[in-house]
């Protein structure tokens, strides 16, 4: 499995981190010498930051915060969550060898990740840093780690190159940015590579979720591959995924006291799959369109055209990642749920309370859960600061994508999930909710 944190080469799991890196990318496209994002106009290696990190780090260094430490094994990170509003609720344990620290992970100690709608972080037992990955508005996904040694001034260290071996890839839309994947874990929790892997997102039927993953939750009829090993070296594929479904706690499988929580809620797993994919989805809209400007006004500048021309490749290219964007955020192609799913660690409930909601108390958070992840499919990801920062070509695209389809006038199949219900409900609570909506979206929606 690999998830999404950060492959730096640092401290003692440097040879451990060589020997899994090796095998993840064997299963995982190869990795290329040469990125578009590292050159004009992307300068993903050079550019500065402006993520939850950079600005907490910026705060440290003036004095303004105190990360504390608790003077144990897990250092910075309780501080750190509560420095970055990263609610413990969020937690989740994966315990398959996929970080650079395999050795300090198995399914006795698993490590975990907690997360918000624009920063991750995972922390191991015994480790020598915190992984930190946060979302630039501009440049995607950034990483970086943090030394649990305790400091007068701590410091966040950026992780580049080691990084986007497994974290831009076609898994990735070939941007720098996040994944999860579930795999057939061998006892020791490392993956039995020639049984195959699943990239895991809202697409991904619930059979093939979670391998290496602890999960703790109901959902009734439906198995996933959480909370259990492979056992049968023959036939690795054979889990036993009865033993591992709904697990209110992991008693017998696991001691959770060195963590936050007990937890590693399903609901939890279910919306970082969301988060993730529409994240990757905005990173890619975006390059995509600054891309294009950028090569529009060369070709200009050489024909002594108008600066503002847009050229045909750059309007389908607007035209095409809008579209993918869309249907992400819109949760096209969601897998649906066969039985209700419920959550243990209170996240369902901390998750949906943050807003913002309608004049009727509606919100984008608000969760289904029965039949599918959201009461009303649209994502939440749309308040943004990623979202907020796209190119306005492509915000104006997309914008004009969504009105189209939550006013009916789009009826492809892509949308055929969204009853008129569903887009009614969405495009009001849009209308209530998001202050930047174009001109054209107004009187779509009676006034207060």
């Amino acid at each position: 499995m690999e998830t999404f944190w950060p492959s730096a080469r640092i401290g003692r799991g440097l040879r451990a981190w060589a020997v899994a890196a090796a095998a993840s990318l064997a299963v995982a496209a190869p990795a290329r010498a040469d990125f578009p994002y590292e050159q004009e106009p992307i300068n993903y290696l050079t550019a500065p930051t402006d993520d939850p990190v950079a600005r907490l780090q910026k705060r440290i260094d003036k004095g303004e915060v105190d990360l504390g430490h608790e003077g144990n094994d897990r250092g910075y990170l309780k501080g750190l969550l509560e420095a970055l509003k990263v609610p413990p609720e969020s937690q989740t344990l994966v315990f398959s060898k996929t970080s650079f620290q395999p050795s300090l992970i198995s399914p006795k100690k698993p490590r975990a990740l907690y997360f918000n709608d624009d920063v991750y972080v995972g922390y191991v037992q015994g480790g020598d840093v915190l992984e930190v990955s946060a979302v630039d508005p501009k440049l995607g996904a950034t990483f970086y780690v943090l030394d649990q040694r305790k400091s007068e001034r701590p410091e966040f260290v950026r992780q580049t190159h080691a990084c986007l071996l497994c974290h831009a890839s076609g898994k990735t839309q070939e941007v720098p940015g996040h994944l999860i994947r579930s795999v057939y874990p061998g006892r020791s929790g490392l993956p039995v590579y020639n049984a195959g892997s699943f990239v895991t997102d809202p697409s991904s039927p619930f059979p093939e979720r979670w391998g290496g993953w602890y999960v703790t939750g109901t959902h009734g009829r439906q198995r996933h591959m959480g909370n259990v090993v492979v056992t049968n070296s023959v036939h690795p594929t054979r889990l036993d995924t009865e033993a591992g479904a709904n697990r209110t706690n992991l008693k017998g499988l696991v001691d959770t006291s060195p963590y936050l929580t007990g937890h590693s809620d399903v609901v939890a797993l279910m919306v970082l799959e969301h988060q993730i994919q529409v994240h990757n989805f905005i990173t890619l809209a975006n390059y995509q369109a600054r891309s294009g400007a950028y090569y529009d006004r060369g070709i200009n500048k050489a024909l002594g055209q108008p600066a503002e021309t847009v050229s045909e490749g750059t309007t389908r290219r607007i035209d095409s990642h809008a579209e993918k964007l869309v249907a992400a955020m819109l949760l096209s192609g969601e897998a649906k749920l066969t039985d209700p799913v419920a959550g243990t660690s209170g996240f369902a409930e901390r998750f949906a309370a943050a807003g913002p909601r309608d004049r009727k108390g509606r919100s984008l958070r608000d969760l289904d859960l029965r039949t599918r992840l959201f009461k009303y499919p649209c994502s939440f990801l749309i308040y943004s600061e990623a979202f907020d920062a796209l190119p306005a070509p492509m915000k104006e695209r997309v914008y004009r994508r969504l009105r189209e389809v939550l006013t009916g006038a789009e009826t492809g199949p892509a949308f055929a999930h969204l009853s008129a219900d569903d887009r009614r409900a969405i495009l009001e609570i849009l209308v209530d909710t998001k202050p930047d909506l174009p001109d054209d979206w107004k009187g779509l929606v009676e006034p207060r």
